[in-house]
């Protein structure tokens, strides 16, 4: 199944290449969805040991265990704020015209933009925190947040703590897990299945509805 796929690649990519994997994952899932969840749960099975007894890190071998476990969430936390900044310049630079004509590549339609606006207007500069930890809400923050030309600084502050929050609590549920990491995951791919499912669905939706704009468009078109 997709989902299935997802995580295995999530996880093959983190056991093949470590602290650096976890970086570049966590800052795609900055500005797109990238199962940042799992991406810690698993880099915090690897600092336990669970998969080997050591990571690396620019040729350094850290031994597993709680040295590791820094290692791995300060990797998620920095890989996150990185891309966090990128989704801000995305927006400030690009602003409305850009989502308007590349929304969807970043999952921001206009009727998630209005919501994102609505929730930076209820909370402020604290939508920025209260986003970095709330599940899903947290991939489309930063790019509005640019577009609302929320100031640089409270951005990377709230970003940086939100982000260390999430990476350091989800990385210690894996590093808790251990060894038990696998027969977790093993019980955990039927919800991965069910998500497939739903993914699929929602792929099918979409093509099925641009479809059929763009028909109802060209129908309603003299000139078409």
């Amino acid at each position: 199944m997709l989902i299935a796929s997802l995580s295995s690649t999530v996880t093959s990519a983190i056991a093949n290449h470590g602290v650096y994997a976890v970086f570049v994952l966590m800052a795609i899932d900055a500005v797109f969805p990238a199962a940042s969840e799992l991406v810690m749960l698993y880099a915090g099975a690897v600092a336990a040991g669970a998969f080997g007894d050591s990571i690396s890190l620019f040729g350094i071998s850290i031994p597993t265990g709680a040295g590791a476990y820094v290692t791995m969430a300060l990797a998620g936390t920095l890989g996150y704020l990185v891309g966090a900044i990128f989704g801000w310049w995305l927006g400030k630079h690009g602003g409305r015209p850009l989502l308007e004509r590349h929304g969807r590549w970043f999952h921001l339609t206009s009727d998630r933009l209005d919501r994102a606006e609505r929730w930076f207007d209820r909370w402020d500069v604290w939508a920025v925190l209260v986003g970095r930890i709330t599940p899903v809400i947290r991939s489309f923050i930063s790019i509005p947040a640019g577009v609302f030309a929320m100031p640089f600084a409270p951005y990377v502050t709230l970003t940086a703590i939100g982000s260390a929050i999430w990476a350091f609590a989800f990385a210690g549920v894996g590093y808790a897990l251990g060894t038990k990491y696998e027969e977790f995951h093993h019980g955990f791919r039927y919800a991965d299945y069910v998500v497939g499912a739903v993914v699929i669905l929602v792929v099918v939706f979409v093509v099925w509805r641009i479809v059929s704009t763009t028909l109802n468009r060209r129908a309603s078109d003299p000139a078409g």
